[in-house]
């Protein structure tokens, strides 16, 4: 995920520091990833439009932001990784059924455990103020961070539409409410957010800078060369990354509760509520971030000396660090969730306590009886169609 306006004289900062400290030029870029760079303003939002380019002469160099900065992702990490470790062994070690919802919560704490172990290295960038791991590693990390975004949503997008033909349709398209489709379309989706993150690939790159005492760092940064570049991204990221599926979740719910209302249905579903609040959950912490870059893309509409462009600026560049971390905090906040919701199975179940909350989530066993239904319906036809044509044989 890539934000700001790159040329190749640009320097990316990072937002896990005060608004003060982040770098105005035309040609700057920050971005959800970007949270890795500090960087202090000298100049006024004039200077984003100035014909020249602005170079920043102080990448990572302001010790309290910085130290500020490995604060908050140390947290983050601390928190981050043992919780969803914790999930992957309390789903594959203890729980003695694997439903559905297991096996898509199972991958929505991959995903986010392996943001979370990243976090290492933008750690390691921050104390040293210099990026130590090589070209390879700057566009990788970035690309795996990229990634993480597109699986948390299309897995959870997953679960809604799971939910949708559970409830909606249980006896008309049950087979693709099936383990079996489940995990064919979890194979799909992997691979699937894989390609869409290549553009983190193509607009990252290392490069050496000068700080405001002319001393050489190494940083890795965003790289676009042309608007266009940055619009496309921007745009693809939200509408793909964001739109499109809450839509698609938000529709899957509308029609769940209409059919709810419809019949004398009451029975809870514990999934239900859990579902809903990981998709609340993503969408308090990527909401801000999305609408930040819609204000970038918006702004590039605008010539230079347009005084509407210079106040989207002057939006987006101090709420970019807010958002930013509001976004990668995310991946840290399902265990928290999962622990508030199976803390009354704490006391009976101890460690194990996360496998029964899982184990009671599934709808498999409605799927199965829709299925059941079915087939008993289907018998009850066969059979009537049959004595049907004895008992008219016999009357012959």
């Amino acid at each position: 995920m890539i934000g700001g306006k790159d040329c190749a004289n640009e320097s990316i900062t990072f937002p896990m520091a005060n608004d003060s400290d982040f770098l105005r030029s035309s040609d700057s870029s920050i971005s959800f990833v970007d949270v890795f760079n500090d960087t202090e303003i000298e100049d006024d939002i004039h200077v984003l439009f100035s014909n020249s380019t602005v170079e920043d002469p102080s990448v990572v160099s302001n010790n309290a932001t910085t130290a500020v900065g490995a604060l908050i992702l140390g947290l983050v990490f601390l928190l981050g990784v043992p919780g969803n470790l914790f999930i992957i062994w309390s789903i594959l070690a203890r729980a003695r059924r694997r439903s559905v919802t297991t096996l898509l919560i199972l991958n929505l704490a991959c995903a986010d455990g392996s943001l979370m172990c990243l976090t290492i290295f933008f750690i390691i960038y921050l104390a040293r103020r210099n990026w130590d791991f090589g070209t390879y590693m700057c566009k990788g990390v970035f690309y795996l961070c990229n990634t993480n975004m597109y699986a948390s949503i299309f897995l959870i997008t997953l679960m809604s539409l799971h939910r949708l033909v559970a409830v909606v349709w249980p006896h008309r398209v049950a087979a693709l409410a099936s383990k079996k489709m489940v995990v064919r379309a979890i194979v799909v989706l992997w691979v699937l957010v894989f390609f869409m993150a290549i553009p983190a690939l193509v607009f990252r790159e290392q490069r050496d800078d000068r700080d405001e005492r002319n001393k050489t760092q190494r940083v890795c940064a965003s790289d676009h060369r042309v608007p266009q570049h940055l619009v496309f991204q921007y745009t693809f990221e939200t509408v793909v990354g964001f739109l499109v599926p809450y839509g698609i979740i938000v529709s899957s719910y509308v029609c769940i509760l209409r059919r709810l209302r419809q019949t004398k249905f009451r029975r809870k579903v514990r999934s239900e509520n859990l579902i809903l609040a990981i998709v609340v959950m993503f969408a308090i912490f990527w909401l801000p971030y999305h609408i930040i870059n819609i204000i970038q893309v918006v702004a590039e509409h605008f010539d230079d000396s347009s005084t509407i462009k210079k106040r989207l600026y002057g939006i987006w560049q101090p709420s970019r660090a807010v958002t930013s971390a509001l976004a990668f905090i995310s991946s840290c906040a399902n265990p928290i969730l999962y622990t508030f919701a199976g803390k009354s199975y704490i006391r009976e179940d101890g460690m194990a306590f996360m496998a029964r909350l899982f184990e009671g989530t599934s709808l498999d066993t409605g799927i199965r009886k829709g299925q059941q239904t079915t087939r008993d319906r289907k018998g009850k036809r066969l059979k009537e169609m049959s004595f049907s044509s004895t008992g008219g044989n016999t009357v012959m």
